[in-house]
């Protein structure tokens, strides 16, 4: 249909949100969505109030600001871990399992592991994994100050082990790509008369993968708390 003369074709209004329908949890939904489909540059506040169709102004009758949304993400992603979770009879099959679940959770969310991962969020998801964390420490028979001293050294080891490798993830193809492309080029290619040690391991050096780090780096981690615990796990 054709605008009569004088008269300006109406605008296309964004459908309305019924009443109670922009809640907390479907904004971190929705960013949640936008940062696995678009990446860490794709996630603005103007993209995410279209996604939710309402103005961007409404989510700060919820959020604070874009960082607060991210935080309730970083939660959320240890919401993800935790389902299903429930402590194992040995103390360090439960802190293995914690981890374990963290990075699997990073991983299938990179962007938003990315930006969110290593921050401290002061949210349920976190307390439980803490209090879960503490409890397996508190099982092996450390004290007060060192369970909460091990207890740093395991949430860093899982948070920024997983962000860091989530990082890596969230780069595009072509980064990656050329970021493998660097270690075959300079590793594989070391001079041995310069870096004898490197040219030795340079071919195992590329058989081994994220998943093999992730798993020694976890057991000798595990290894080393069961040699300082009281009680260790029976066997």
């Amino acid at each position: 249909m054709t605008t009569p003369p004088g008269r300006t074709a109406p605008t296309a209004r964004r459908p309305r949100l019924r009443r109670g329908a922009l809640t907390p949890e479907r904004i971190v939904d929705v960013s949640l969505r936008l940062l696995d489909e678009h990446g860490t540059d794709g996630f603005t506040m103007p993209r995410l109030g279209k996604a939710l169709g309402a103005d961007q102004t409404a989510v700060y009758r919820h959020f604070a600001g874009k960082d607060e949304i991210l935080l309730a993400v970083a939660d959320r992603l240890l919401e993800e871990a935790l389902t299903g979770f429930e402590a194992h009879p040995h103390w360090s099959d439960t802190l293995a399992d914690v981890c374990r679940r963290v990075r699997g959770a990073y991983l299938a969310h990179p962007a938003a592991a990315a930006l969110s991962g290593p921050r401290t969020t002061r949210r349920p998801a976190e307390m439980r994994a803490a209090d879960t964390v503490i409890g397996a420490l508190g099982d092996a028979g450390f004290g007060a100050a060192e369970a909460a001293l091990l207890y740093r050294v395991v949430a860093d080891f899982a948070l920024l082990w997983s962000g860091g490798e989530a990082a890596f993830h969230s780069l595009d193809a072509e980064t990656k790509a050329h970021e493998a492309d660097g270690w075959a080029r300079a590793y594989r290619a070391a001079d041995p008369r310069e870096y004898p040690h490197i040219h030795r391991v340079r071919d195992p050096l590329f058989e081994v993968d994220s998943a093999d780090v992730f798993e020694t780096a976890l057991r000798l981690l595990l290894d080393s708390i069961e040699q300082r615990s009281p009680r260790p796990p029976q066997t």
